[in-house]
């Protein structure tokens, strides 16, 4: 869909079109969200073999709609991880090794308002399509570059995956059980938080385009945007303390944990006395209140074993569904039980809110899509396409701008464009 076919939806970012240079998750997730305001997202892909993330996997879905972990991608199998970060955007494929290939990323980014990449430092100058390359063409450009380690610094050269971000930003020093091995979480977190700092930062060069009428460039590094979120852990290193692994305590809040029950777990949150003091008339266990070891918050941080092992024994005598039904739901306390990933998409409040919704694939059929969390008064958002099959749309995309039947033929006799005539 063109812009101007859906200048009619309302949302923010209507008529604003990105240049999609990465692969993988920073830069995808990032797109992902201004596709979901609205924007247009022109996904520019290696010609034959597109994002790697397209052949992340198994599982895959075979063209008839059916997962199979037998299918790879040499059979033309669908990857459910890249469907996760790409509904909503369309895809061309182009050589930018080719001269001509990169005059067609010149006028696409010419009719543009954005572009982003998420190319190791240098390699955006090495193709052609650095901010000095693509600023001509396009002086109101906002371009954002992401990287590991940022483009200065020691680090800056070296090669760099959301594993390697989480154990070097500290997130793995604290999550995990106390005394055993560091553990990673378990979603490739430093990608995703990198790609919401960028799309934020997009957002933010877009509002100053408004008003001063100059585009920008936005550099940002993983290990950078991941720093901001230690929050508490940081708060404690900054006055010498060394946070560590506390398996699911936290290490300012008690009780504030997961807790074995007759069948399962129970996540108890306590932010704060009053909801202490509830649990504890909800548990009939008015001895706790009286304990001194446990009379403030401060006193039940110094005393979690003890704590602990007080309302394990309790939490332990019934089943996680009894103890939701009557703390969460008939006493209104902050109590929730674990879920699969499979309850957590399919249960009665997801359904309620319509988080997960469902889109026609042109080969797998329907395909679910996991709905972002704006709701506007004043504005639209959501998906309305499918994630793109690999250069769905580069004749599509040429014929808008301009291209005619003989500079695509020229295009595909250049090798700057597949040929599968």
């Amino acid at each position: 869909m063109a812009a101007d076919e859906r200048a009619s939806s309302g949302s923010i970012l209507d008529e604003i079109t990105v240049v999609d240079l990465t692969t993988f998750v920073t830069g995808g997730f990032s797109t992902l969200m201004l596709a979901n305001q609205g924007a247009e997202v022109i996904k520019v892909e290696r010609p034959g073999m597109g994002d790697t993330l397209r052949h992340s996997g198994p599982p895959f879905v075979a063209p008839d709609g059916e997962s199979d972990r037998g299918v790879t991608a040499a059979d033309e199998g669908e990857s459910p991880y890249f469907w996760t970060v790409n509904s909503d955007k369309l895809s061309v494929e182009i050589n930018l090794q080719a001269e001509s290939g990169r005059e067609v990323l010149y006028d696409l980014v010419g009719e543009a308002d954005v572009v982003i990449e998420n190319y190791r430092p240098g390699t955006a100058e090495k193709l052609g399509v650095s901010y000095e390359d693509l600023a001509p063409h396009n002086e109101e450009l906002v371009y954002c570059s992401i990287s590991a380690f940022g483009e200065t610094g020691p680090w800056s050269d070296r090669p760099g995956y959301d594993l390697l971000v989480q154990g070097m930003s500290g997130i793995m020093e604290v999550t995990g059980e106390e005394g055993r091995s560091p553990v990673k979480v378990g979603i490739p977190l430093t990608d995703l938080i990198t790609g919401m700092w960028a799309s934020f930062g997009v957002v933010s060069a877009l509002y100053r385009r408004e008003r001063t009428g100059e585009g920008d460039r936005i550099e940002l590094g993983m290990l950078d945007a991941a720093l901001p979120w230690l929050t508490k852990q940081a708060g404690k290193a900054f006055v010498g303390e060394h946070p560590t692994r506390m398996g699911t305590r936290d290490p300012v809040l008690a009780p504030y944990q997961t807790y074995p029950t007759a069948d399962g777990y129970l996540n108890v949150a306590c932010g704060n006395q009053k909801i202490y003091e509830e649990l504890c008339e909800a548990l009939d266990r008015p001895d706790l209140l009286a304990d001194p070891r446990f009379e403030s918050n401060s006193a039940r941080v110094k005393h979690m074993d003890a704590l602990e092992a007080e309302l394990t024994e309790v939490f332990e005598r019934r089943t996680t569904e009894e103890w939701v039904e009557d703390l969460a739901v008939e006493k209104d306390l902050p109590v929730g039980p674990i879920h699969s990933v499979s309850d957590a998409l399919d249960n009665p409040q997801t359904r309620a809110r319509g988080t997960v919704t469902r889109i026609d694939h042109p080969t797998a059929g329907e395909i679910p899509v996991i709905e972002h969390p704006l709701n506007f008064a004043n504005a639209e958002s959501g998906f309305e396409r499918p994630p793109p099959l690999l250069g769905e749309h580069t004749e599509a995309i040429l014929r808008e701008l301009g291209y005619d039947d003989a500079d695509v033929d020229r295009l595909k006799g250049e090798g700057a464009i597949p040929n599968r005539d």
